[in-house]
């Protein structure tokens, strides 16, 4: 059974950072595509950062909002991704999840659609 867990959100001031963690398990994690995704309240769902399979180069994406701030990797010998978020700002809040999708190719890393898989999610509210 494939399963997702996202973990580490919280509550942190402007210029703060938190570190997100999304275990897996059920599949081999290089085999996919992860991403991690926001929601805030009234809007559309949004790709913040991605990170394609290692057939396709584990190459990373960055929403603009996001990049120099935050940074997606792989921790294969722990079967998770994480997702730090430096230098946090109020506009980063938002649930985000984390999901996984396979054969997703690099123009679709950012599509919601492209993901087959998604963990609950995990609140992260930036404070004024």
């Amino acid at each position: 059974e494939v399963q997702l867990q996202a973990s580490g959100g919280g509550l942190v001031q402007t210029g703060g950072s938190l570190r997100l963690s999304c275990a897996v398990s059920g599949f081999t994690l290089d085999d996919f595509a992860i991403g991690w995704f926001r929601q805030a309240p009234g809007k559309e769902r949004e790709g913040v950062s991605c990170i394609s399979s290692s057939g396709s180069g584990s190459r990373p994406y960055y929403t603009d909002s996001v990049k120099g701030r935050f940074t997606i990797s792989r921790d294969n010998a722990k079967n998770s991704v994480i997702l730090l978020m430096n230098s946090l700002k109020p506009e980063d809040t938002g649930v985000y999840y984390c999901a996984a999708g396979f054969g997703v190719i690099t123009s679709a890393l950012t599509n919601p659609h492209s993901y087959s898989y998604w963990g609950q999610g995990t609140q992260v509210t930036g404070l004024q």
